[in-house]
């Protein structure tokens, strides 16, 4: 009989706790706030969501839901935070894992104890630790919650009197309103922040080091991200990188026509920035767009192209570090995002320890959680084996090199994947490494 520990109950930890009450494995799982749903609940008490108050998902809720429980129909094809809340807590009320989940409990070490797990909790606010023995452990913790800032940063950023935030601390527009705004990034949140802001600020600055292929999340009335089940998904990328260009090149023009810096790279060779409103606001004037800032003083920023602009306020978009503040660094090498994982789950030097949601994908993190959780559960189950660690490590090796030559060279491209390929990629090695019974 194993028993098993799932650390958090976000949208990675739900799924983990559904396959193994699916599979009869004993579970404990340590959510640190009041309830579940992670990044997707808003304001969220366990202080670790970025969720703002007008986020809605990227990616079509036909390629967000399990596959154990379909979203329900009623729902938009882009639904908000709210409706992602409420599909999260019908799952896991459907499937009864309510009652095994302990709420505002911290995990606060995970350590090896000969061939167990020991973990370490405590309810929040309170000194009261405990320490379980665990066989495995599925963390699944989320990367975005520790908001990285730029490294180096502005120089003279020290000086700025104005107000300098991360946007995992950007809830609302409201209290940007009459500012002169510096959005930095070119992401999701960056597009999303920059054009929120424009609508109240006197002036909303968009500053990027490259550009950026922009998305819509429709073309020519069906949502984007369905072509990944379409014809042009199953031919050679570089067949569906003109392909997509293409299209978006039908469908919005050029982008240097809106005042954006021309791509240097494919449109699949960085994470997808999606956005229906960013071209208009451009299109208008309500923002913009700039190059990389070089320096600051008090009320202003220099930027690159020997510009300078009055600023108040500078919101980062600059991304998250992955941290598992509850693993000693010698446990798991997370430097640089890029811990290393065999398939992006198992730590080949850690027996028993399992990272469920560490990707970055094409395509929405929930059903490939799922089916990472489906693969953990057979090696629990002895279903299915590791190989040795030479070849762990070689697997390590030829995912990095190729995700190297596919991707920009960015910290947010190190634990990348292809949502259809990498599902494939599961269900090929359970099937390789299925034990005969």
């Amino acid at each position: 009989m194993q028993k098993v520990c799932v650390i958090g109950a976000g949208s990675s930890g739900i799924t983990a706790c559904q396959v193994l009450a699916e599979r009869s494995i004993a579970y404990d799982c340590f959510e640190l706030g009041s309830d579940v749903g992670g990044n997707w609940r808003y304001l969220n008490d366990n202080g670790r969501s970025s969720a703002y108050r007008s986020l809605h998902i990227n990616t079509s809720r036909q390629i967000m839901e399990y596959a154990s429980f379909p979203m329900s129909d009623e729902y938009p094809v882009y639904p908000g935070h709210a409706h992602i809340a409420r599909y999260f807590d019908a799952f896991v009320d459907h499937f009864g894992l309510r009652p095994s989940i302990r709420f505002r409990t911290e995990v606060v070490e995970v350590a090896p104890a000969g061939d167990k797990w020991a973990v370490t909790s405590r309810p929040r606010g309170t000194n009261d630790h405990q320490t379980a023995a665990y066989d495995a452990v599925l963390v699944a913790n989320g990367h975005h919650w520790k908001p990285r800032w730029p490294r180096p940063g502005i120089v003279g950023a020290t000086d700025f009197e104005g107000t300098q935030i991360h946007s995992h601390d950007y809830r609302v527009p409201e209290p940007f309103a009459d500012r002169r705004v510096l959005v930095l990034g070119i992401g999701n949140s960056a597009c999303d922040i920059a054009v929120e802001t424009s609508r109240v600020s006197r002036r909303t600055f968009l500053a990027m080091r490259r550009g950026a292929h922009i998305l819509p999340k429709h073309l020519f009335g069906t949502p984007t991200d369905h072509l990944t089940h379409s014809w042009l998904a199953k031919a050679p990328l570089a067949v569906q990188d003109r392909g997509l260009q293409l299209l978006l090149r039908l469908s919005r023009g050029r982008l240097a026509d809106y005042g954006l810096p021309t791509p240097a790279h494919r449109v699949l060779a960085a994470h997808p920035t999606i956005s229906d409103d960013l071209l208009s606001r451009l299109s208008h004037g309500d923002i913009t767009v700039k190059p990389a800032p070089r320096k600051a003083d008090a009320d202003h920023v220099f930027f690159d192209d020997g510009s300078v602009e009055e600023i108040d306020t500078i919101i980062y978009c600059t991304g998250y570090d992955i941290a598992f503040p509850f693993l000693e660094d010698e446990l798991i090498e997370s430097g640089d995002n890029d811990p290393g994982l065999y398939h992006r789950v198992a730590a080949p030097d850690r027996p028993g320890l399992y990272f469920i949601g560490l990707v970055q994908p094409l395509g929405a993190i929930m059903p490939l959680a799922e089916a990472q959780s489906h693969w953990v559960a057979d090696l629990l189950e002895g279903r299915c084996a590791l190989p040795g660690r030479e070849e762990m490590l070689d697997e390590i090796r030829t995912y990095r090199a190729r995700t190297a030559r596919r991707y920009v060279a960015s910290t947010r491209h190190t634990i990348q994947v292809d949502a259809q390929a990498y599902l494939r990629e599961l269900a090929k090695e359970r099937r390789r490494r299925a034990v005969p019974r």
